[in-house]
């Protein structure tokens, strides 16, 4: 699955993980560099306020 950063990045998602320490829900994604992100799930999925409107942080793309 691909999904579209708000400020227009396309990333592959590679999947959910799981923090060892705390066991906080993780979503890994892929760069189009090939580089690997992490980010929390409830941040990869919150909504972010852009002049005003809020949007999807990422957006699944079909």
């Amino acid at each position: 699955m691909y999904y579209r950063h708000y400020k227009g990045g396309i990333y592959e998602l590679v999947g959910p993980a799981t923090l060892e320490s705390d066991l906080t829900p993780l979503i890994v994604y892929r760069a189009p560099d090939g580089s690997l992100w992490v980010r929390p799930a409830a941040v990869f999925h919150e909504l972010v306020e852009v002049d005003g409107v809020w949007l999807p942080r990422f957006s699944q793309i079909e």
